[in-house]
């Protein structure tokens, strides 16, 4: 099959997946119960004050003609304004963003440089120290809240051991310990994936013809089968940074890191319902489209999707 209509039908899927995400994210927020105007006014409000912020909202206009005109702005990248400092929302998530964005990338590159070595070894060593140690490790990620690992390194090495700052990041070093709390519980999905991946590849009919021609067993597993254990993991990979960017929310609150997640929180706490749907549906294209150039490496580095 020809690479550019596989790119094609996937770009197609992103669209309508991005539709539909919209399309949802208008209707969560018109159907939760409660007026908006009368959250945002208070009890206080008088009837013109909520008249007023209904206006603003664009509340006080039949849902069909709120919808069309929500899918027009979204199409002009236009995601309204803050109810509060009446800033378009737009420039105020994108101003936010790096500083999330590192944090995800950071906390993604220690889970996978945790996880795959590891997960090999345990793979090719199945049933011995290093895979116990691995299981080990896999369990307990699992198990371990991100926040409350964040927590424990605050107080161990930025307490207790002052090696790193205790809030803000003014330097690379701020980032560490957010990151590595964000990123062991990712790198304990990736390392149960790998061990499976590379398992299943050794298992296989081409390794054990090679063991028979007496192709050396670190030739094996080291060029033959871990190049194909590892082309799933890119797909896994693609998807965990996207939760890791969602997961950030709780980090950064942790760490007091000026990112999207404070800024997220802050408009649920004012009630700013405008930046609360920007911000649902930014967060949401961000994982659209991670997994969309995941999918699409997968498609490039594997061979037997392109011959179809």
């Amino acid at each position: 099959m020809d690479i550019v209509l596989l790119i094609a039908k996937r770009l197609l899927r992103l669209i309508l997946t991005l539709f539909i995400i919209s399309t949802i994210i208008f209707f969560v927020i018109r159907v939760i119960p409660g007026d908006p105007a009368l959250i945002i006014g208070g009890v206080d409000a008088s009837p013109s004050d909520l008249q007023a912020i209904r206006a603003k909202l664009g509340t006080d206009r039949p849902l069909v003609e709120q919808y069309f005109e929500y899918l027009k702005n979204l199409v002009s990248l236009d995601l309204g304004r803050s109810m509060i400092s009446d800033e378009p929302v737009l420039p105020m998530i994108l101003q936010r963003f790096p500083l999330t964005l590192s944090l995800a990338v950071f906390g993604l590159l220690i889970g996978l440089a945790i996880a795959i070595p590891l997960g090999i070894l345990s793979a090719v060593k199945r049933w011995s120290a290093w895979d116990y140690v691995g299981l080990t490790f896999s369990q307990i990620g699992m198990a371990i809240p991100s926040f409350w690992l964040g927590i424990l390194l605050l107080l161990f090495f930025a307490v207790k051991f002052p090696i790193f700052p205790l809030f803000g990041v003014d330097s690379l070093l701020g980032l560490v310990l957010p990151a590595l709390s964000l990123g062991m519980a990712r790198a304990a999905i990736l390392l149960r994936h790998t061990r499976a991946s590379m398992s299943d590849e050794l298992a296989k009919e081409y390794v054990i013809a090679a063991r028979a021609k007496g192709m050396p067993d670190r030739i094996i597993r080291y060029r033959l089968a871990l190049k194909n254990a590892l082309l799933p993991i890119i797909t896994i990979a693609g998807i965990e940074f996207g939760y890791m960017l969602g997961g950030a929310i709780i980090i950064e609150q942790v760490f007091s890191l000026p990112g999207l997640g404070r800024l997220f929180l802050y408009a649920i706490y004012q009630r700013d319902f405008p930046l609360i749907q920007g911000g649902v549906l930014f967060i949401a294209t961000v994982f659209s489209l991670v997994n969309f150039a995941a999918d699409i490496l997968y498609v490039l580095v594997n061979p037997k999707i392109r011959l179809g």
